[in-house]
């Protein structure tokens, strides 16, 4: 199973979330192509009502741990509650990867 498939289905069946959205960022990184190891998710979940940021992304943490021991390098979280996103709505755009091949060059002359 692609490993993308596998967070959406285990975070659908964790969190019940009204909004989730897993992106593949991996092609942004110094990695083969069609590689799984970069990813942002957004997820609205009433269950991240009353909770700080920290326990949330413990809680995603805890669904997908055994995935970032398995060729997950990165995981970005942006997490809602349903009333947070109906505010925003929105989630940032990710840096650029400043890391091996796709690093500018920063030599001094």
């Amino acid at each position: 199973m692609k490993t993308q498939t596998e967070i959406e289905r285990r975070l659908k069946s964790a969190l019940a979330p009204e909004h989730l959205q897993v992106i593949n960022e991996s092609h942004m990184h110094s990695v083969p192509a069609n590689s799984e190891t970069h990813f942002k998710v957004v997820a609205v979940s009433p269950q991240f009502s009353g909770i700080r940021q920290v326990q949330r992304h413990q809680k995603i943490y805890g669904v997908l741990g055994d995935l970032m021991q398995q060729g997950v390098h990165a995981l970005a979280l942006h997490t809602f509650t349903p009333e947070e996103w109906r505010q925003t709505g929105s989630f940032p755009d990710s840096p650029d990867c400043m890391g091996g091949s796709k690093r500018k060059d920063e030599s001094v002359s």
